[in-house]
Parts: C-alpha cells; sequence; structure tokens
C-alpha cells in the first residue's frame, strides 16, 4: 500500500539540503523566541511613572462616580487605595461593583455632635493609614476628613463637588482642596464664596451621572430579585438622606417625605407596582408597617439603575436617582425637601424633571404618565439625547489626578 505523504516530509527534505551552520543559527533563534513565550511582560513599559492613588468613597453615589476611574487607574497600571466608612449602602454598593476597599471610621449619624466627633476620630485613622500608604493623590467628593488628611500630609487633592447647596461640607473642604472638578452648570464663581481655587476649578460638560450611565446595560436580573412583572408599570420612590447636614430640621429618618405621595397614589388604586428604595435603619421598617405587602420596599443595594431603566415613573425626595431617571428617559418628580440642587434646576429648564410637593398633585401627575405614555415621548427622547452628548467626567478627572500628581502641597 502506499504511504500518503506527510507535511513534514517536505519540511524534512528541506532541511537535508541546509548547511549545518544555517541549522545552528535556526536553533539559536528558536530558543529566543521560545524563552520570549515563556516570560510574562510587565503590565507597565519601562519608565513609565505610576502614581499611587488614594480614593475616598462614602456614599452609593461616590461608587458608582469612582467605579471607572478605578478601573482605568489599574488598566494604566496605577495603584489605588479605596476608603469608606461603616455606613451600609455605600460598602454594599463597593461590594457590589466588586472593589476591594477598606473600612476607617463611622458614619457619625444625624447630630452635629454625632458628626462632629465621628469625623475627629475618622481624621485620627485616616492620617495613620495614609502616613503609611503614602500616596502621590488623594481623591474625594469633597470629603471632610480626606480633605483635612491630604492637606495635612501634604497630599494634592482632587475633589469632584456637584453639591454647593451641602455647604456646610463646601466650607470645611474647598478651602484645602488643590483642584476641583464639577459641572459646566455650576460653573466656578459658585464656589468663590467658599474660598475655593477659582483657578483650579476644572469644568467637565456632564451631570455626575453621566460617569456610569454611559457605561451601563439594564440588566433585568433585577426584576427577578425583587419579584416584579415587567409586563406591569413599575413606579420607583427614592427617600431622602435624612442624615445630610443641608437636611437637618428639614427631614425625618421615621417620617420619610414620600410616604404621604405613595399613600395617595395606592388610593386611587392604579395599576402599577410600588418600589421604595430606602436608606439608613429605620426608613425601611417605617415603610414596611405602613404599607405592608402593597409596596416593595428596597432595604439593600441593588441594581437600581437597571430597575429605573424597567419603570415608568420615578418619585425622588434625593438627588442622584432624580437626575439618573431624567437621563435614561423616565418622567421624574422631584420632591426634595431642601434647598433645590442646581442639577435639579437645570434638569427643570429643560422640561425633564418637575418639582412638586403636594402629594395629591404629584398622585395625579404619576396617573397621567401611566395613562397616556404616548404624551411623555419627547421628554424621554431628550432625557437620552441630553446623556448622549455629555462628555466622560472620568477622563476629566483622571487628567486632573495626573496633573496633580505633578505637584506638591509642601
Amino acid at each position: 500500500m502506499e504511504k500518503l505523504p506527510s507535511p513534514r516530509d517536505g519540511v524534512n527534505s528541506q532541511l537535508t539540503r541546509m548547511t549545518p551552520a544555517f541549522l545552528t543559527e535556526i536553533i539559536r533563534w528558536s530558543k529566543y523566541l521560545h524563552l520570549l513565550s515563556t516570560c510574562r511582560l510587565p503590565e507597565v513599559l519601562p519608565g513609565k511613572k505610576t502614581m499611587k492613588v488614594w480614593i475616598e468613597v462614602l456614599t452609593p453615589k461616590q461608587a458608582l462616580f469612582f467605579e471607572p476611574l478605578c478601573r482605568t487607574l489599574k488598566r494604566e497600571g496605577h495603584e489605588a487605595l479605596i476608603t469608606t466608612r461603616v455606613y451600609r449602602e455605600a460598602e454594599q454598593t463597593l461590594k457590589l461593583k466588586k472593589l476591594r476597599f477598606s473600612v476607617v471610621g463611622s458614619h457619625g449619624g444625624g447630630t452635629a455632635f454625632g458628626k462632629l466627633t465621628a469625623s475627629a476620630e475618622r481624621i485620627t485613622q485616616l492620617a495613620n493609614l495614609i502616613q503609611r500608604w503614602k500616596p502621590n493623590v488623594a481623591v474625594s467628593f469633597s470629603s471632610v476628613e480626606a480633605s483635612r488628611v491630604a492637606f495635612g500630609l501634604g497630599i494634592p487633592h482632587v475633589a469632584a463637588n456637584d453639591s454647593p447647596h451641602s455647604w456646610m461640607v463646601a466650607r470645611l473642604t474647598i478651602p484645602l482642596t488643590t483642584f476641583l472638578c464639577c459641572p459646566w452648570i455650576i460653573g466656578r464663581s459658585v464656589w468663590k464664596e467658599f474660598g475655593g481655587p477659582l483657578r483650579r476649578v476644572i469644568l467637565y460638560r456632564a451631570l455626575d451621572p453621566a460617569a456610569w450611565l454611559k457605561r451601563h446595560r439594564p440588566n433585568h436580573d433585577v426584576l427577578r430579585q425583587l419579584k416584579l412583572k415587567k409586563e406591569q408599570p413599575i413606579v420607583v420612590f427614592r427617600t431622602e438622606e435624612a442624615f445630610a447636614s443641608y437636611l437637618m430640621g428639614k427631614a425625618s429618618d421615621k417620617e420619610p417625605v414620600v410616604g404621604p405621595i405613595i399613600e395617595e397614589l395606592l388610593r386611587r388604586g392604579l395599576d402599577c407596582q410600588v418600589v421604595v428604595s430606602t436608606r439608613y435603619g429605620m426608613q425601611a421598617p417605617v415603610m414596611r408597617k405602613r404599607f405592608g405587602e402593597r409596596v416593595t420596599v428596597v432595604d439593600r443595594i441593588i441594581d437600581a439603575t437597571s430597575l429605573l431603566s424597567y419603570s415608568s415613573a420615578f418619585v425622588g425626595s434625593g438627588g442622584t436617582m432624580t437626575v439618573e431617571a431624567a437621563l435614561l428617559g423616565i418622567p421624574s418628580i422631584s420632591c426634595f425637601p431642601g434647598p433645590k440642587p442646581l442639577y435639579i434646576r437645570y434638569l427643570e429648564r429643560l422640561g425633564l424633571v418637575e418639582t412638586i410637593r403636594s402629594p395629591q398633585e404629584i398622585s395625579t401627575r404619576v396617573h397621567r404618565v401611566l395613562t397616556d405614555p404616548e404624551a411623555f415621548e419627547g421628554q424621554s427622547r431628550s432625557g437620552k439625547q441630553l446623556l448622549a452628548k455629555m462628555e466622560d467626567p472620568v477622563a476629566k478627572i483622571l487628567s486632573t489626578i495626573k496633573l496633580a500628581g505633578k505637584e506638591r502641597t509642601h
């Protein structure tokens, strides 16, 4: 039987015609190639300067905002240390995003004395940690403790801030900030009364939620987690930041602002699923006791952005989720109990958010959204188009961090 030719036959016949010197050269180069294939190349090219960046995350919004920044820094070969405090929502959001973090100190609660003493203790604890880790740059959302520690240890501090209405925090942090990054709608002059570094205010043409909304893809698993039906309208409510300094005396953890609104909505007997996203310890038990199984009370961190994506309407007494909903094209109502944030005013002017305080009026508006959704299609398109036009805040903050890394405060 005739033997079929082997693919090696032709190669072997060629090798027999090669000179010994040429064969030796081939063997030598093959050894080099094998050595290169087994070596692990460094992630950072030799000579490229890397940084150690300390990132302070104190709220769920900050975890969402800084997550893309953390990923980008690590991808470029830099080191990132994330610190937070004992605060359920912040810790759960960081875990949800699979980010490693260190818990330092605790939240001061809803009293001025509690906030003061907790802050003082955190400053000492953070100072010890940061002195050992020795970062090149500090990054925070105008954290009082991070600002003080960075300034005291001579570390350039890049702060993001879209909340000048939180004036107590601003007075304590803005004068200590090396660079301040904020949405263009706020501008530079607003920070002047707080002693801000006006020549070092970096503006980005975006609202903060654009940092994660531009990267987000809705996941319907959140509906399964909350036992919600995709085919039935969903109305989402968000309770207020009752312990925030700018709401002291204006809000109560035990009496959320959205309570009477939900009561009025349920009284109308609308065909919808009501979801209440709560904060802190007392809001969830209060809501459950008041409404029972008529509403779905969320007292843990979920993929809230996906939940909003599948919602028909949103009513919020906070800020971040209201902006999220508006940019996702969801008809949004704000019942914020404190001074109206600048970003809410901006979205109002564009017709993407309505500020209504009356439970009866809010219920009437939600009723119209559910019964005549076509009337809000233009608003929905405008919200999505606005998000598409916004720049990525992460890129602006990253370039600012690199600039700050070249500086020293002492």
